[in-house]
């Protein structure tokens, strides 16, 4: 059991060792709402960890803003505007920039365009992983299958898959040195503070997607970047070269992590707690009803921050105007109180309402539909086909407290 004293949230290692449950259940226990201090030039953070104040945070845009950005960097107030994406933009212009290509996203037009393809590619990636008897998990299923779906929606060669990965990789994997030379805390980073992610592969990204841009501008495709291109927001403002390059980036990264590691995370859980996987194998209806119970235990994304805009009485804690509040998801997905047994992964668990992707809030991850879609097809068609499956070696972890990742995944696997 870990005291209070001696729990950081904001140590990488911790979270690489997979030693942040303890830490969750200790605050839930003992100080729900607790101070985090942080080295300097941070100040701290304010933790929640229950399942409902997470929840009424991430609803409060006008009490916790998004504004002031979303990970515990403390970005310079000149440099906000310039690094700002959506993620980081609350009231009607965040609404505007969403509707732009949140049509795409909905269920009626993925499972109408997209789930035909999806489950093609599904069986594909399975086939292909399956012609070995030992594989990575990981390379071969997990990060190999959402990428191609990235690649479909923003209609770029099948062939810029691996450098999208790896760009990915190193964005959100900006804490681990076996993802970047640029890491996120080293001295060197204070020279690239303006781009995003303190990284100068930033730029790489943006150089990448302002030239499909450019080739689609008065075009009439309807892949996202053409609508990007081509699109007014509806509040008339048209979006700056600034916006595109944030919201592209955003894509990128959003478009394949989160997915990546939510199914590499179920996949672990159902390796560890094999009467699950002989559930779903014996009635593969439970894979559809049984997703969001699977999302829960996943958990892909520990946090996301917000800054007080006042001060407010949270926990018996005074929250002050201009303090970090963080909502740590991962927590709340194991909330006591709300999912009994919650270190059981139990898939048929009733009336899972996990906080995965952000229940509730105006910043709920629009691309929620597609992640579960993705999710549900891969275990549909991976899970028949599997006579045994089990670890065969290590498993490694992501070097970050802001994403639940896995790096490597070796199995053994027996076909049908």
């Amino acid at each position: 059991m870990v005291s209070l004293d001696a729990i950081d949230l904001a140590d990488y290692d911790r979270f690489q060792r997979n030693e942040a449950w303890e830490q969750f259940d200790a605050l839930r226990r003992e100080d729900p709402v607790h101070w985090n201090p942080e080295a300097a030039p941070n100040r701290g953070f304010w933790s929640v960890t229950k399942y409902q104040d997470i929840w009424a945070v991430d609803r409060d845009t006008s009490t916790f803003t998004s504004e002031q950005f979303v990970n515990l960097e403390e970005v310079d107030d000149d440099l906000m505007d310039i690094r700002r994406s959506i993620l980081e933009t609350d009231g009607q212009r965040h609404l505007v920039l969403r509707q732009l290509i949140a049509r795409e996203f909905s269920p009626r037009n993925l499972m109408k365009n997209y789930e035909t393809f999806l489950r093609e590619l599904t069986k594909k990636t399975v086939d292909e992983a399956l012609s070995s008897n030992e594989f990575d998990f990981v390379q071969k299923i997990s990060a190999d299958f959402p990428i191609q779906v990235l690649a479909r929606l923003l209609d770029v060669p099948l062939a810029d898959t691996g450098q999208l990965i790896a760009w990915g990789n190193e964005m959100v994997g900006n804490t681990d040195p076996d993802y970047t030379e640029h890491q996120f805390d080293s001295p060197e980073s204070e020279k690239y503070k303006h781009l995003p992610f303190r990284s100068p592969t930033t730029q790489d990204v943006f150089d990448y997607g302002r030239a499909l841009r450019d080739a689609r501008k008065g075009g009439d495709g309807t892949d996202l970047i053409s609508q990007l291109a081509n699109k007014l927001p509806g509040d008339g403002v048209p979006m700056t070269d600034k916006d595109f390059d944030n919201y592209f980036l955003l894509l990128v990264i959003a478009g394949n992590e989160t997915t990546r590691h939510a199914i590499s995370q179920s996949m672990l859980a159902l390796i560890e707690q094999p009467d699950q996987l002989r559930l779903l194998q014996e009635d593969p209806s439970l894979i559809a009803s049984g997703l969001e119970e699977l999302l829960r235990w996943a958990s892909p994304v520990y946090h996301f921050r917000r800054t007080a805009t006042r001060t407010v009485e949270m926990g018996g804690k005074t929250i002050k105007a201009g303090d970090k509040v963080v909502m740590w998801f991962a927590s709340g997905n194991r909330d006591e109180s709300v999912f009994e047994n919650p270190y059981k992964l139990d898939v048929r668990r009733p009336n899972v309402d996990h906080l995965t992707f952000g229940k509730g809030s105006p910043h709920l991850c629009m691309g929620n539909a597609l992640a579960r879609m993705e999710v549900r097809l891969m275990f549909e068609e991976l899970l028949p086909r599997l006579q045994d499956i089990s670890l065969n070696g290590e498993v490694t972890r992501v070097r970050s407290n802001f994403v639940n990742g896995i790096k490597k995944l070796p199995v053994s696997v027996k076909p049908r």
